[in-house]
């Protein structure tokens, strides 16, 4: 009988869920960066090996809130967690232990489903300074690919037995425009400094995939006028700087020429303001 079932890459943020979920599915679908708290809606990513069908949620990190647009993420982290059937506690090596993750989402009773307990970025730690996990732990670098394979196998046998639920080419369920929004964003934390990332937020306006190059509208939100200024550039070169860069992803993805165009508007408080949260998709 095969097995199928829905895991949550859970954890604080920036303890690796989105590079580690890029890496068991083999493809670019979450956004990576340093910076933390760039994970702002779960992503979901498919990988069908053999008889197991593992469908992953990338959630966002389980942080402390400080405004509207953070209690949204945490929300959204709390809900996965609560519908997930594994759950893979992320948790750096080079800060062993792991605190309980109940504790860490401040749950009033532990989580219904089974936890597997991930330790991540064992790259960045000597192998002999390594502290002794429990058998049941798995370590793993998604930099080097260590511990991927055996962390596969711990999370299937926690797996329901179950008919696949998507076709097994499938890597994932959002549409396409949603990664042009993601990958626009990406480039913004790739390219912006210090806190203007977290400023930035994207719509996509128009999107046809039909069209030969992948024709592509988006907005680039911030939300203030001084940061619409910063976002262009002189002469538009840091706005054309983020069309490029998001454009190679975008066509990384599809496999196909891509053309991005790009707008800069102010939407004033929008990680504040619950309607603004809203039109942008961050809210219910």
């Amino acid at each position: 009988m095969p097995r199928c079932g829905t895991i949550v890459l859970a954890g604080r943020p920036n303890v690796g869920k989105s590079t580690l979920l890029n890496a068991l599915i083999g493809e670019h679908l979450a956004i990576v960066s340093p910076k933390p708290q760039s994970t702002r809606l779960s992503v979901v990513g498919l990988l069908t090996r053999d008889d197991a069908q593992f469908i992953f949620t990338d959630s966002p990190g389980l942080l402390e809130p400080e405004y509207r647009l953070h209690e949204t993420m945490r929300a959204a982290a709390l809900r996965a967690i609560a519908a997930a059937e594994v759950i893979a506690y992320l948790h750096p090596l080079a800060e062993f232990p792991a605190p309980p993750l109940a504790a860490v989402a401040k749950l009033a009773r532990a989580p219904r489903a089974s936890i597997v307990t991930v330790y991540t970025q064992a790259d960045l730690v000597c192998p002999s300074a390594r502290p002794p996990v429990r058998p049941s732990d798995v370590v793993v670098s998604a930099t080097t690919r260590e511990g991927l394979d055996a962390l596969l196998e711990a999370l299937r046998a926690h797996l329901p037995e179950s008919p696949f639920h998507y076709a097994p080419e499938e890597m994932a369920t959002q549409p396409t425009r949603f990664f042009a929004a993601e990958f626009v964003r990406e480039a913004a934390f790739e390219l912006l400094q210090e806190e203007l990332p977290y400023s930035v937020a994207v719509e996509i306006d128009e999107f046809r995939e039909a069209a030969e190059p992948v024709y592509i509208r988006a907005v680039v939100y911030v939300e203030r006028g001084s940061q619409k200024g910063i976002v262009i550039g002189q002469g538009g070169r840091t706005v054309r700087a983020l069309g490029q860069a998001a454009r190679a992803k975008i066509e990384a993805l599809l496999g196909r020429r891509v053309f991005l165009e790009l707008h800069v508007k102010v939407l004033p408080r929008w990680r504040r303001h619950e309607p603004s949260l809203k039109r942008l998709g961050y809210a219910g």
